[in-house]
């Protein structure tokens, strides 16, 4: 319908030999394995506590992983099946969904990132109306809004791709379709779709970051101010929001700083944040938190008391 006579695309990935390759294989199912394994335990443990489970922390918590869980699922799986057989190519189709996909997850993500913040500054700053603002209601309707934003985030960069002509060159120097090198082999003028890609991403990345600038500066002048030295325990509890924050953020800013720019620092800093931020996730939650481990320790009892009584 728009002209494309390309079926598929190379993805030149990582050049090394075989051997080489099977090797990174299973690192990267290694990686995708331990993310599956520890966000799937983030959520039953959650799921399995009353008090996990009705707290808006948590309640977030789990979402995250979920989105962390489906975010590496899109690239991960052929990524390491590419490297198994040494051979790097995707059809035009499934680099449209994997697009798609990435954007969606992607963007869902950085808006719970930012809703987290936001649960943090309520319940430093204004503990007594917490529960009156935080109710079961209210976060499911930010919920709600996370996900159509990072719908809306992602349809409009599925659009762009969608309504541009590939004719060849067919090669992207990456081991996923990266929208910014996807956009270049059109066959056509494409600054029009450059600056609307930048003002999309910059729709959802700027209010992300500004909602989280303002929520940490505004808690630490809090706790500071209000809490002086027993402020340690305040801040503790945003510690493993910051840590993650910054492993989602930070790799995103490099790579998309200059997004029509090539770069193998980038490709390396891409598998980072597609691979390894999802995979640290849960261990930075689960050894930085009390009430997650003494949550973890009660399923595990359940869970030996289930298979006691099938013995029996």
């Amino acid at each position: 319908m728009n002209g494309t006579t390309v079926s598929e695309f190379i993805l030149l990935g990582f050049r090394f030999p075989c051997p080489v390759q099977t090797y990174l294989s299973t690192l990267v199912l290694a990686c995708y394995a331990i993310t599956l394994l520890g966000n799937c335990l983030i959520l039953a443990t959650v799921l399995s506590d009353p008090h996990l489970r009705n707290s808006p922390m948590y309640f977030f918590l789990a979402n995250l992983s979920l989105t962390d869980m489906t975010f590496a699922s899109v690239a991960a799986p052929k990524f390491a099946a590419d490297l198994l057989k040494c051979g790097h190519s995707i059809s035009y189709a499934g680099c449209m969904g994997q697009l798609f996909y990435l954007h969606l997850f992607g963007g869902t993500e950085m808006l719970i990132l930012s809703v987290m913040a936001y649960d943090r500054y309520v319940a430093i700053c204004h503990p007594l109306r917490y529960g009156a603002i935080m109710d079961r209601q209210y976060c499911l309707k930010m919920l709600v809004v996370c996900w159509t934003g990072g719908f809306l985030h992602s349809i409009i960069h599925a659009a762009v791709v969608a309504y541009l002509p590939f004719c060849g060159p067919n090669i992207l120097d990456n081991f996923y379709c990266e929208l910014p090198q996807v956009i270049k082999l059109a066959c056509m003028d494409i600054y029009a779709f450059e600056v609307i890609t930048i003002v999309n991403s910059g729709l959802i990345t700027l209010p992300c970051f500004l909602t989280l600038l303002v929520s940490y500066s505004t808690i630490l002048t809090t706790v500071c101010n209000r809490f002086g030295k027993g402020g340690g325990k305040a801040l503790s509890t945003c510690g493993s929001h910051l840590i993650v924050v910054s492993l989602f953020y930070v790799p995103c800013v490099i790579v998309y700083l200059k997004p029509f720019s090539n770069s193998q620092k980038n490709k390396v800093i891409s598998t980072f944040y597609m691979l390894v931020t999802p995979a640290l996730n849960p261990f930075i939650y689960t050894l930085r938190n009390k009430e997650i481990k003494e949550a973890m320790r009660k399923l595990k009892h359940k869970c030996k008391r289930l298979l006691v009584m099938q013995k029996e």
